[in-house]
């Protein structure tokens, strides 16, 4: 089986467990993901692979971590991601990509992406759930982050957190390639 199946099997495996610990019909989940229910039905049915926008709108909904919904198994207090198991979730041809490094419950969803962004290049977030926060630092160029219509430049070696529940872009406007690290801390759902 390859990594992509296995990836949607857990995904159908998890959307379904945490909808009904959260006791969510699936006309609940669409309307609170902004899913359309047909969809939410595919990926129970591990029938689509969804685009990351949509993974993380439904892990939102659910207040659950995109790796939590990935592998719901709890494992012991100390958990180690090998560096193979990490888990690249967006990229493009020019070699941009995002990698869900780890992901825990702490007590709502918190994740930790490795992200390169080539030169010219950008990637878009609609707003996340009221209470989110996004936490960055960046290792190498200079990120351009647009949070809410403001342009905020963002060097190699700087960090900023912004409250993440508003609309808001990843660019990099410079000519060499921009890596960063970022951590995401989204309240739980009550």
């Amino acid at each position: 089986m390859s990594d992509l199946e296995l990836l949607t099997q857990s995904l159908a495996r998890s959307v379904k467990h945490w909808r009904a610990v959260r006791g969510f019909t699936l006309d609940v989940l669409a309307a609170r993901a902004g899913v359309s229910r047909g969809m939410l039905i595919q990926i129970e049915q591990a029938r689509t692979n969804p685009s990351l926008g949509t993974v993380v709108k439904i892990g939102d909904a659910l207040g659950v971590s995109i790796t939590t919904l990935l592998d719901h198994e709890k494992g012991p207090n100390v958990h180690v991601v090998p560096a193979e198991q990490t888990v690249r979730l967006w990229h493009t041809d020019a070699g941009s990509y995002n990698r869900l490094l780890a992901g825990t419950e702490a007590p709502g969803p918190l994740e930790m992406w490795d992200w390169l962004l080539m030169p010219g290049e950008s990637s878009p977030s609609d707003p996340h759930p009221a209470g989110t926060t996004e936490l960055l630092h960046v290792t190498a160029g200079e990120l351009t982050l647009t949070a809410d219509g403001v342009e905020y430049r963002v060097p190699a070696g700087s960090s900023v957190h912004f409250e993440a529940n508003v609309p808001h872009t990843y660019g990099n406007t410079g000519d060499v390639p921009m890596q960063m690290v970022m951590a995401v801390s989204v309240p739980p759902v009550s």
